[in-house]
């Protein structure tokens, strides 16, 4: 479950922007069958900022009761009493694990940081996995505050999403020797991050190409880095795309062109530019990517 090709999925929405939870299951039931170790529903790319509670809650039971493979719910917070409300719900759902996110704007301090993640593992019965994307959070989860949280027993990995391959080596360095996994957090450094001994993934692509993005970190796993290095190169332009602006708008555009739910973008998002769809549109078509 800590290892491999987790996508972060999408949260489809009718154009009403209402929650498609049939739409939901029929994207988590397709994503379950492409050879994905697990999902993350209810992260970043699932516009979890745009959720009400009842919303989150629903999505993490849906992809609960329609997955064949692991789940890690999204349950962070900046507000510490709710992520123990999310978090705990989750493992009441029966989600596999939990993805904590730095609390954003608030921006604690080293020591206000470790009692946060401290806390929700202590109230919740549910393995915990650190959420480190300071460019959208404003605040950076450094090795040496990850290695001290590892030492609690029910957290037991990071989605590490800084862009630095120096951090993430720094984080394996000091959690050498346990059970604590690294995933790297950023589609583009999948590859350098695996040569450095993270052990896969939390991923945007995966939405579009997960068969490919599986392939190519089985390639890592593997030792097969002829094979790995050719995957990474030919994902390289969709990776390019899927951040074209802000994620998850290409993501949940491209959607609508593979044939999966996806629908509006609930605001402050707005729709994806005309030129940069269009572009994004010609190269699912290139690299023929169809559900």
């Amino acid at each position: 479950m800590y290892s491999g090709v987790l996508p972060a999925i999408i949260t489809p929405f009718h154009e009403d922007k209402s929650l498609d939870e049939e739409g939901l299951k029929r994207n988590v039931e397709y994503l379950s069958k492409t050879g994905i170790s697990g999902m993350v529903p209810c992260g970043t790319t699932g516009e979890a900022a745009t959720l009400t509670f009842e919303e989150h809650k629903r999505v993490i039971e849906i992809a609960v009761e329609n997955s064949t493979v692991p789940v890690i719910a999204g349950t962070g917070s900046n507000n510490t009493r709710e992520a123990v409300e999310l978090t705990c719900h989750a493992a009441e759902a029966g989600a596999h694990a939990a993805l904590l996110i730095t609390p954003y704007y608030n921006k604690p301090n080293d020591r206000g940081m470790f009692e946060h993640f401290k806390t929700v593992a202590e109230k919740c019965d549910i393995p915990i996995v650190l959420y480190n994307v300071p460019k959208r959070t404003g605040i950076d989860l450094k090795p040496e505050l990850v290695a001290k949280l590892s030492r609690i027993k029910n957290i037991v990995a990071i989605k590490e999403a800084s862009g630095s391959l120096s951090q993430l080596s720094q984080i394996i360095e000091q959690t050498w020797g346990s059970d604590f996994s690294v995933l790297c957090g950023d589609d583009d450094l999948t590859l350098p991050a695996m040569a450095l001994g993270a052990k896969g993934v939390i991923s945007v692509v995966a939405n579009v190409a997960p068969r490919k993005t599986v392939a190519m970190v089985d390639a890592m796993m593997k030792g097969d880095l002829e094979k790995a290095r050719s995957l990474h190169y030919e994902l390289a332009p969709l990776v390019r795309a899927m951040f074209l602006e802000t994620n998850p708008i290409p993501v949940k555009t491209a959607h609508k062109y593979l044939g999966l739910a996806g629908g509006p973008l609930r605001l402050p998002l707005g729709e994806m530019a005309a030129d940069k769809e269009k572009m994004l549109k010609e190269l699912l078509v290139t690299l023929g990517e169809r559900a």
